[in-house]
């Protein structure tokens, strides 16, 4: 006797009229057919079942933030983190923690169901820090939530960084950050990645580095980051996030970093809707479209994902907590329109961050984790095009969000009384 049984399951893997057994939380069986018992039975009626969105890249600590103390009105980075700086000293624990779980509200009726949040450590109070380590305890039950001790003004640069760093670590953050390109000079950048590459090597943590956000062809970071992560055997535990300078640089040095990214294991993160948004602002036209090289590092093997980054805060006053919104863009600016790269960017917001943040139990195979979104959709192709509707979100087989399927009454003489909008074309 199962728990629950989803009945007649389109997979991502292209699999039709499947069922999902669950059992105790976890994934019983995935057959066609089940032959078996439930206490309760829901008819997916042929629509996609997922694993639940990963985000890869976040900033909790500074969501719905816009508008404190002052709005971005260049709509620029640098003004972005020049605004951070102001509102650092207005922040308060209760404040970061309220704006968070809100957050989680969102992502969590989105089917977003682990976020990675960088967590900014040059406060010597740590405010961010403890209030997002207590989120994290709080949303636990119904949500992931990785935290990256992040030196934003630069772990060599501010003063007091890296002490802060150490002891953000030690009050329980689980992933090392940095940002070599914000130091000083080249040269200190890489001093960075050297220094957080080991302390993460010496406490058995994860790496993921905000690296080469820039469109200076010269900003190589990624490539130390490489080297380092085979130096000290960090292979298959580091992240470069952004890495938006790969976008501007000479192919034949490309043809280099690439394979030595793939050798390292190091994987790349990249963040489409912010990435297209803040790089290329110095450019007249043509205007670079910023964004790391995703086909080329899929192609070589390079784990890529997508993260979402921002949502309403200093640096970008838009976004929702919708992955499939992030997925969306980022199919369109790197022009990743083939069937199989389109699947692509859907396993970029779900399967390929889960294996990035070593998420335990993630996948529809038996003994994973009865963590499942039911989409108002055919196919992951249809999901991106329509952003579809979570029609269901479970954890640990029970249901924590539901939506009403997206239809549309009509009163046009000759038509139908409602639209269809998973028709006007065969399934992807």
């Amino acid at each position: 006797m199962l728990d629950l049984i989803l009945r007649h399951c389109n997979l991502p893997d292209g699999r039709t009229g499947i069922d999902i057994g669950i059992a105790d939380g976890r994934i019983a069986a995935v057959e066609p057919a089940l032959a078996a018992r439930a206490g309760e039975e829901i008819d997916a009626a042929g629509q996609l079942v997922t694993p639940p969105f990963v985000d890869a890249h976040f900033h909790m600590d500074s969501t719905l933030s816009y508008g404190l103390p002052r709005v971005n009105q260049s709509g620029t980075l640098l003004e972005g983190i020049a605004l951070w700086g102001e509102v650092k000293p207005l922040l308060t624990q209760e404040a970061i923690v309220e704006r968070a779980l809100a957050y989680c509200d969102w992502a969590v009726a989105r089917g977003l169901l682990a976020i990675r949040s960088h967590v900014d450590v040059c406060d010597a109070r740590l405010l961010a820090v403890e209030a997002l380590l207590h989120v994290r305890e709080r949303v636990r039950p119904y949500l992931d939530l990785q935290l990256v001790a992040f030196p934003q003004d630069g772990v060599l640069r501010a003063p007091g960084a890296l002490a802060n760093l150490k002891r953000a670590l030690d009050l329980g953050v689980d992933v090392v950050g940095g940002i070599p390109h914000f130091e000083r000079t080249m040269a200190q950048g890489a001093d960075s990645v050297r220094l957080l590459c080991e302390l993460a090597a010496e406490r058995g943590l994860r790496v993921d580095m905000h690296c080469d956000e820039s469109d200076d062809p010269l900003s190589r970071h990624i490539e130390t980051l490489a080297s380092e992560t085979v130096r000290l055997g960090l292979q298959g535990r580091v992240a470069g996030s952004h890495l938006t300078s790969m976008h501007s640089m000479d192919n034949y040095y490309v043809s280099k970093l690439i394979p030595l990214m793939c050798e390292a294991g190091v994987a790349a993160i990249a963040n489409p809707l912010i990435n297209i948004t803040l790089q290329g602002r110095h450019d007249t036209y043509p205007r670079r479209r910023g964004m790391t090289r995703v086909p080329e590092l899929m192609a070589a093997g390079v784990p890529v994902a997508f993260g979402h980054d921002c949502v309403m805060d200093p640096w970008y006053g838009l976004g929702s907590g919708d992955m499939l919104e992030v997925a969306h863009m980022g199919l369109h600016v790197a022009q990743m329109t083939g069937q199989a790269a389109m699947r692509s960017c859907f396993d970029a917001v779900t399967a390929a961050p889960a294996r990035i943040l070593g998420l335990e139990g993630y996948g529809l195979a038996p003994g994973c984790r009865a963590d499942l979104v039911l989409l108002q959709a055919r196919d992951p192709v249809e999901a991106i095009r329509l952003r579809a509707t979570r029609l269901r979100v479970l954890r640990a087989g029970k249901t924590i969000a539901t939506m009403p399927a997206a239809t549309a009454a009509l009163a046009l003489p000759g038509r139908p009384a409602q639209a269809d909008f998973l028709r006007g074309g065969g399934a992807a």
